[in-house]
This record gives structure tokens, C-alpha cells and sequence, in this order.
């Protein structure tokens, strides 16, 4: 793929906030404690969703920021080697605030404990107003911030500002992204995460992230309390009964693609990839809903998160094996 960072067309897909390097243990099963060997991936969401954004041929940056150590220059090296624009990429100063490590332990199908190294602070916390690039911002296709971004100032009132320069155009997405470790409260979390949902037309979450912003109920509700919000596309993801999709004309539940789970960490970035890139194909929102389903099982079925990005035709292939709907 051609490097995007000598021309000043707009982003099809332009991310903002966390980012890290995940280190995965070699073998599954085993507690962090036993591990012995690790695999070194690139990781965090926004980075994540814009590698999947790349893999399928969109022109993709993040807004993030690293450390001044090795591992910040891995970031890049790997970001511009899937083809992602780097020009957003900052770096903090402070050799205090280092490139975060993520740990996890694999237990599929369904636990994947996750351990952070994020202190003092991360450097994709400390990214400021006056480092937004707001034009870039303003005239991409697809914008996508985290809830993540939310949990610390400045980053808190620099996605704001972000969000608000985007005023509401389509496809403005975000993804509530809940982790509680790394918020100081829950309520906390609620008010900031209902402020980012008002400036955005598209926002997912499981049913537990979405309830810490519209409260408990059915899915179908919860769906309906964003619309009512504002919010023009829903996706509510249930986990091992699929995804709930909701928009203004219609609400359809769709069935999980059926794989064989290795890591599930990664599914949820490649979900959000596959959306983006239905979104700018112009799809209806049930075969949107069906494809992003695929993208995130293909990932699913594999270890490592940006590296297993696919392209269009790999999820494809898996929705006829699996016999999915496709248009």
C-alpha cells in the first residue's frame, strides 16, 4: 500500500485516543503468573479500528500520542507499515509517561483478564486541544473516538472539542469503550460518556456500556433511549446471543458468526473497522450489522488484534462458510 502521509485529501477514517503494545502469552490457558513467552502486538482500540479501516483499502489515521522509549517508535514503524498515517501520531515528552503495555491471559471462549501498565500517566491521555489538527477532523469521512479518551484530562476535553468541531456530521462514532480501572468512578464515567454520545450520530457498546449511559432494560430499549438521544445508528453487542442493530426505520438482532474462539480482545476493534468501512460503502444497516459480525468472529478465531485485521474478501469467505447473509 502506497504511504498516504504526502497528500492532504481528507481521511476516510481518522481515530483518536488509546493506544498500546499488547503482549499475549504463547500458550492459552496458562495464568499471567506462569507465562514464560509472550507475543508483541500493536493494540488499542482506535489503533486497532484504524488498521482494520486500512486493511480494507480505506485511507486511515489516528490522533494518539506515545512515549520517547523504544516502544513508541515500534508504534509508528508498525502503524506505517499496515498503512495507517502516522502524521497524528505525537510524542510526550516525559520520560515518566510511557508507550503503554497491555498483559493478558487467554481462556477461551470467554475470559480474557486483562492487566494495564498505564502510571503515571499514558501519553494518549496527555493529548491537548491546541495539538488537534480540527480541519482533518472536520473533513473526514468517519471520525471515531473511544470512552476511553474521556477518562483523563486534557484527552477528556480535547475528544470533546473534537467532537463538537465534527458538529454531528455523518459518521460521527463513538465508541463507549468502558474500563472501569481506568476511571476514578462510575458516575464519573456516565457524565462524560452521555456528553460525547450527544455529539456523535453512530455509538456502540455491549449492553453494560450502554447502560452505565441510558440505564438497564432490553436491548431494544436501551437502542431506542440513544435514538431518542439522537443517536442515528445503534449497536448494542450481546456477546454470545450477537448484536443488536437500531436506526430510525428498523431494529434487527443478528446472530453471532459461529468460530472457534482464540482471543476475543481483538473482536470488538475489527467490529468497529468492518462498520466503518460498510458505513462509507454505502450499506443498509442490517447487512452492516451481519458483516461487522463476521469481521469481528474472523478475529475472534486468531491471536493478535491489529495483525489479524482482515480484508473485505476474508470476511466474505468466512460468512459463506458459515452460511451469513451478505447483502
Amino acid at each position: 500500500m502506497s504511504d498516504a502521509s504526502h497528500t492532504d485529501a481528507a481521511f476516510d477514517v481518522l481515530t483518536m485516543g488509546r493506544v498500546s503494545v499488547d503482549l499475549y502469552p504463547a500458550d492459552s490457558g496458562v495464568p499471567l503468573a506462569e507465562v514464560r513467552m509472550f507475543h508483541r502486538f500493536l493494540g488499542g482500540g482506535p489503533v486497532n479500528v484504524a488498521v482494520a479501516a486500512a486493511r480494507y483499502g480505506r485511507r486511515a489515521a489516528v490522533i494518539t500520542k506515545v512515549g520517547s522509549e523504544g516502544f513508541g517508535s515500534y508504534v509508528r514503524a508498525a502503524l506505517a507499515g499496515f498503512g495507517v498515517d502516522t502524521r497524528f501520531v505525537g510524542t510526550d515528552p516525559d520520560p515518566e509517561h510511557r508507550t503503554p503495555l497491555v498483559f493478558c491471559e487467554l481462556h477461551p471462549p470467554d475470559e480474557f483478564p486483562i492487566v494495564y501498565y498505564r502510571a503515571p500517566k499514558a501519553p494518549d491521555m496527555t493529548i491537548t486541544v491546541d495539538e488537534l489538527d480540527l480541519d482533518a477532523v472536520q473533513t473526514a469521512a468517519v471520525f471515531w473516538t473511544t470512552g476511553t479518551g474521556l477518562c483523563e484530562e486534557p484527552s477528556r476535553t480535547a475528544t470533546l472539542h473534537a467532537l463538537a468541531a465534527r458538529g454531528r456530521r455523518p459518521f460521527t462514532i463513538h465508541d463507549l469503550d468502558y474500563r472501569p480501572t481506568l476511571w476514578s468512578s462510575a458516575k464519573e464515567a456516565e457524565r462524560w460518556q452521555r456528553a460525547a454520545v450527544a455529539l456523535a450520530t453512530v455509538t456502540m457498546g455491549n449492553q453494560a456500556e450502554v447502560a452505565l449511559v441510558v440505564g438497564d432494560g432490553e436491548p431494544e430499549q436501551q437502542a431506542a433511549r440513544l435514538l431518542d438521544a439522537g443517536v442515528e445508528l445503534v449497536f448494542v453487542k450481546l456477546g454470545p446471543e450477537g448484536t443488536l442493530v437500531a436506526w430510525s426505520d428498523g431494529v434487527e438482532r443478528v446472530a453471532p458468526t459461529p468460530i472457534e474462539v482464540v482471543n476475543g480482545l481483538g473482536a470488538g476493534d475489527a467490529f468497529g473497522g468492518a462498520v466503518c468501512h460498510g458505513l462509507l460503502a454505502g450499506w443498509e444497516p442490517s447487512r452492516l450489522a451481519h458483516f461487522a459480525s463476521a469481521a469481528g468472529a474472523y478475529v475472534a478465531g486468531q491471536l493478535a488484534c491489529a495483525d489479524a485485521m482482515p480484508a473485505e474478501a476474508q470476511v466474505l469467505d468466512l460468512m459463506a462458510r458459515t452460511h451469513q447473509p451478505v447483502g
